[in-house]
């Protein structure tokens, strides 16, 4: 019943993703999507194993944190088919980010609420546990 509020609740919570790629002030840019979900995956297909995730579909517009990552994984390695990654992978991404931060909007309050990189981690894992279970 739970899973069933959360999913509701995290919907319709407009959220931006604020993102600096390196040291330069230049490389700033923002993200914007219409759930924490699609910020999160950008409607990603995912066939997942609890914490170890392989997909790759070239059919599917990747948006959202984890297609960012997968699409450098891709630059990296054009020839190969299928991407492979743990959250530990992810992690080290995010981590390398010089900045990332997520505003969500609060309808209480009718304001943005930010949050800081360690929520966008634990959000990713709860996330991506949640899409390995189905």
């Amino acid at each position: 019943m739970w899973n069933l509020i959360d999913c509701i609740l995290q919907a319709g919570r407009h959220t931006i993703i604020l993102m600096q790629p390196s040291q330069n002030r230049a490389s700033r840019t923002f993200m914007d999507y219409n759930s924490i979900n699609h910020a999160l995956d950008g409607m990603i297909i995912y066939r997942a194993f609890l914490m170890h995730l392989t997909h790759y579909n070239d059919k599917v517009k990747k948006k959202g944190i984890c297609g960012l990552y997968e699409r450098k994984i891709r630059d990296i390695n054009p020839m190969v088919p299928n991407i492979t990654y743990d959250i530990s992978d992810l992690y080290n991404f995010i981590d390398g980010l010089a900045d990332i931060s997520a505003l969500v909007y609060d309808h209480s309050i009718q304001a943005f609420l930010p949050y800081d990189r360690q929520w966008i981690k634990q959000k990713l894992f709860q996330h991506l546990k949640k899409l390995a279970q189905r």
